[in-house]
This record gives structure tokens, C-alpha cells and sequence, in this order.
């Protein structure tokens, strides 16, 4: 299910986005203003695993593919010639790399084009009555459902680090939403996206997806599908294609996820190290913008309001546009077992899935959470608690990865 994002000031000449947020009796507005142009993709990148090792830079900026991670891929039947011809569509489940050490993305010039996201299907998460049945009173009422509202455009001045997740199922094209964070050991020069565990990797009964993509400001002046039927790149793309040639998340999404959030629902979140198709500067450097992360996992009546943001493409929506549902958090419990959810009412629907909550901290909006699951008449949307694991993966890929 559902997702969200950021803002910022101009000046001479030069791309600077700052996020400003103020927290209202009713809403959380995330404004921001930038200026200048994009670049567009054409050059191949080429990325490996997370406990693969890090891209080389060559000439022109492109990337090329070290020869200890292409022996590694050789080890998992995975020619990376082959994978660039389309070798990525074969699913057979001796070569669904489930492990976390076994994620791959080679890059693939020219894949995304605006045809081909705009026929992404969503990533849905749906949450039955009978799957919260288990929650023993634990969980607060359901929320009033909240109608989500569509962000203000150009998207690059209103929810610049807010963006679309692309990446290849079995089933096909398939889209999320997710959000530029900040890089704490690189700072300014961050190239890490958060989004859902379930946007980059199947959970207990799959493995990784593939092909994947970070679009920030996708359709940025939120043109309609007959506007766009001959859309050019950078405007489905302003700021180009970030391919993730890294991801991690959780053990607990990888083991116990399902097609309907499972137990791996309150670990439902993941860390994307992200590069360009073309251009040197970080991702933070070429949007503007990029939050900081909230860890300290506020109880649900101490959290005051979140709001979501992302692109819902589920009906009656069709992923086009980026939208945003405000509300006061209560919790979701699953299981006595597992830690509680946050939960907002919410109309957004499949899509959206991954998109960031913000709240205000001390007059600075940081991210909280990210939209997980759902229910199946989309009246509100449930997010994970950030703790001290989720930190400590965020962690770890800042410092593995970060720099690269």
C-alpha cells in the first residue's frame, strides 16, 4: 500500500532545496523551492550487492562492474552481460536471490522510460479484519478515514526528496514510493533513499526484486495521463534515474513478510544506496533536499501528527500524482509478540507503499516511518516504529556503502 516527501530556497543559479516544515493544529506542510535544470539518463552505471563490494568510476562518469563482484555473480548463475540482455527475467527460484548478502542490480541502460513506469502496477500490502483480529485490545480504535489531498506542483518546490521506487517482479513493472534521507557519515552528500522492505524484497516466500529504480519528483508538474502520452524524459524524471546498486532490510521482512504484511509488517522498511544513470553529484546534491531520520520511536499518543506522502496507483488513483493524508497516530498491533505500528486514516492506496511519514521535531521535519500495509477498503494506512534496529541497518549502510 501507500508512501510520502520534502522542500526548499533558490540561488544563483545553483539547485538548493531546504526543507522548511510548520506543524499546524491540523496540518504538516512540507514546502520547497529550487531552481535550475536536470540531467538526463543515457550512460550505463553498473552496481553490486550489499556485501558485494562498491562500483568503480571510469571515464565520463560511467561505472563499470568490479571483477570480484562479477565472479560473484557468476557463483549465483548470473552472467552480468546476459542479466543487461535480459537475463533478469528469469525467475526461476534457484536464481530469486533471497539472502541479503545475495542482492544484485546491474544496471541497465535505458530500461525506465516513461512508457514503462507509467505500466507499473502497485505494490500493494492489503491487511484483512481477520489479520488484526489477533491484536488482544491492544490496538486503538480505527482512525477516521482522512482523504488525501495531491501535493501542490512543481513537485521539486512543494516534496522535492519525495519520489517513485520502479523495480521488475515476477508479475511485471511493478511501483513504490520513497523518500532521500540524509547520509549522517557523508552529510550533504547523501545518496540513500528509505522506502518498504516489501518494495525490494518479496519477504519469506521470495526473494530480491530487481531493475530497481528512485524517480524523485516523478511527473513534476503532475500532468495528466493524456498530457503525458508523449511525455519526454525529464519531465517524468527531472532529476534522472537513481539506480540502487545497493539495499538492505530487515532479517524479520526477509523471513517472515507476506503477500499481506505477515509478522514481518513492523520491520517493513528498507535503506536504497542509490547512483545516477548519468552525472557525478549525490543524489542530495541534484534535489536539494533530503531528511533526517527518527529513530527514537515515539509512543503513538507522544508522536503528534504524521503525514504521509507518495503516489498512490491503486484505484480510483493511477499513480500519476503524489498525494498526502495528515493525521494524529494511534497504534496497530498484530500480535502480542510484535511491536506496534503506527496508524493514520488515509485513503491513499497501492503505491504509495514505502512513501515516508514526517512529523516535526523541534521545528525540523524528520522521517518516522514509512506507509507498510493497509486495509482492503483503504481507510487508513499502518507504518513501522523506528528503533534501534532499524537505526542500525540505516547505520550500516552508511557506512558500508555511503561513500561509494
Amino acid at each position: 500500500m501507500p508512501s510520502t516527501r520534502t522542500p526548499a530556497a533558490a540561488r544563483s543559479g545553483r539547485r538548493r532545496s531546504v526543507l522548511a516544515a510548520t506543524a499546524l493544529v491540523a496540518a504538516l506542510a512540507l514546502t520547497a523551492t529550487a531552481c535550475g535544470g536536470s540531467d538526463e539518463d543515457t550512460d550505463p552505471h553498473a552496481g553490486g550487492s550489499p556485501a558485494a563490494g562498491a562500483s568503480h568510476a571510469t571515464g565520463q562518469g560511467k561505472v563499470t562492474i568490479p571483477a570480484d563482484i562479477a565472479d560473484r555473480l557468476k557463483k549465483h548463475g548470473i552472467d552480468v552481460d546476459d542479466w543487461k540482455k535480459g537475463g533478469w527475467k528469469d525467475w526461476d527460484r534457484d536464481k530469486w536471490l533471497s539472502e541479503a548478502k545475495d542482492f544484485v542490480n546491474p544496471v541497465i541502460e535505458g530500461l525506465w522510460k516513461p512508457e514503462r513506469m507509467k505500466s507499473a502496477k502497485e505494490a500493494d500490502k492489503t491487511l484483512t479484519t481477520k489479520d488484526a483480529a489477533a491484536d488482544q485490545g491492544v490496538s486503538d480504535p480505527d482512525p477516521v478515514p482522512v482523504r488525501a489531498d495531491a501535493e501542490k506542483t512543481p513537485y521539486h518546490e512543494n516534496a522535492a526528496p519525495v519520489g517513485k521506487v520502479f523495480f521488475d517482479s515476477p508479475e511485471g513493472p511493478m511501483v513504490c514510493s520513497g523518500t532521500v534521507v540524509k547520509d549522517v557519515n557523508h552529510p550533504g552528500k547523501s545518496n540513500l533513499v528509505w522506502t518498504a522492505g516489501h518494495c525490494v524484497h518479496a519477504g519469506g516466500s521470495g526473494g530480491w526484486y530487481r531493475n530497481i529504480v528512485f524517480v524523485p519528483a516523478y511527473n513534476d508538474y503532475g500532468k495528466s495521463e493524456a498530457e503525458l502520452s508523449n511525455a519526454s524524459f525529464p519531465e517524468m524524471a527531472p532529476y534522472g534515474n537513481w539506480w540502487a546498486d545497493w539495499a538492505s532490510t530487515s532479517g524479520e521482512w526477509i523471513d517472515g513478510g507476506s503477500e499481506s504484511g505477515g509478522s514481518g509488517a513492523p520491520y517493513d522498511y528498507a535503506v536504497l544506496h542509490v547512483q545516477p544513470e548519468q552525472g557525478a553529484k549525490s543524489l542530495e546534491e541534484t534535489v536539494g533536499a533530503a531528511l533526517d531520520v527518527d529513530f527514537s520511536a515515539p509512543a503513538a499518543a507522544q508522536a503528534g501528527q504524521m503525514g504521509a506522502w507518495g503516489y498512490p496507483a491503486a484505484p480510483p488513483y493511477n499513480g500519476l500524482k503524489m498525494f498526502k493524508c495528515i493525521d494524529r497516530p494511534g497504534r496497530l498491533s498484530l500480535s502480542p509478540a510484535l511491536p506496534t505500528m503506527y496508524r493514520i486514516g488515509c485513503t491513499m492506496t497501492g503505491g504509495s507503499s514505502g512513501g515516508g511519514w514526517f512529523r516535526v521535531v523541534n521545528g525540523e521535519t524528520k522521517l518516522v516511518s514509512n506507509t507498510s500495509i493497509g486495509p482492503v477498503d483503504n481507510t487508513w494506512l499502518a507504518g513501522p516504529q523506528l528503533g534501534p534496529e532499524a537505526e542500525a541497518l540505516y547505520q550500516n549502510m552508511s557506512r558500508t556503502y555511503g561513500g561509494r
